[in-house]
């Protein structure tokens, strides 16, 4: 592979680089910044790659180093001890955090519930478990037309369903 091919192959796969990082993180709940994930292991792709090191699948191997760079951001964190009442707590997540990341996956449950079984399979599928469209298709055996269309719709039902519970809460806030 010449240098103009994989640079043109790393170029157009930062952006799968970059939700894969930003899916671990916040699954994670890690506070670092995908970008400077998906930095760090183009860094390491290009060293590789400038040191000889045969590379088959440009993609497969990106894909490995950034999650490999996930999970090393991911166990240097250090577990916190905090103080209450004389007492240490271990947990590294403050209360008010956990109390956040709760009240977040309440939101997601209730938007979740309001979708069809196959918006919600699809939705899942493609924003949660990284997959294209061509892959649903593949596992689902339905043309990616109507999974796209089922992906918009209920992206559709849950953008009015937040706007809508917004301006409920500001009406009485």
């Amino acid at each position: 592979m010449t240098r103009t091919e994989f640079e043109h192959t790393v170029s157009g796969m930062r952006g799968k680089l970059l939700n894969t990082a930003r899916y671990f993180m916040k699954v994670s709940g890690a506070a670092e910044d995908a970008e400077d994930i998906v930095q760090e292991a183009l860094t390491e792709l290009w060293t590789l790659y400038d040191s000889g090191y045969p590379v088959r699948n440009v993609e497969a191997l990106a894909m490995k180093i950034t999650k490999t760079v996930c999970v090393r951001h991911y166990r240097k964190r250090k577990i916190l001890t905090a103080p209450i009442d004389g007492k240490e707590f271990s947990g590294g997540v403050p209360a008010s955090e956990r109390v956040d990341l709760q009240e977040t996956l309440n939101v997601r449950k209730m938007l979740l519930g309001q979708l069809s079984d196959t918006q919600r399979q699809y939705f899942i599928m493609r924003n949660e478990r990284m997959m294209s469209l061509d892959e649903i298709a593949a596992a689902t055996g339905h043309p990616k037309s109507s999974i796209k269309a089922a992906i918009s719709q209920a992206r559709k039902i849950m953008r009015e369903s937040l706007m809508e519970s917004d301006c409920k809460r500001t009406k009485y806030e």
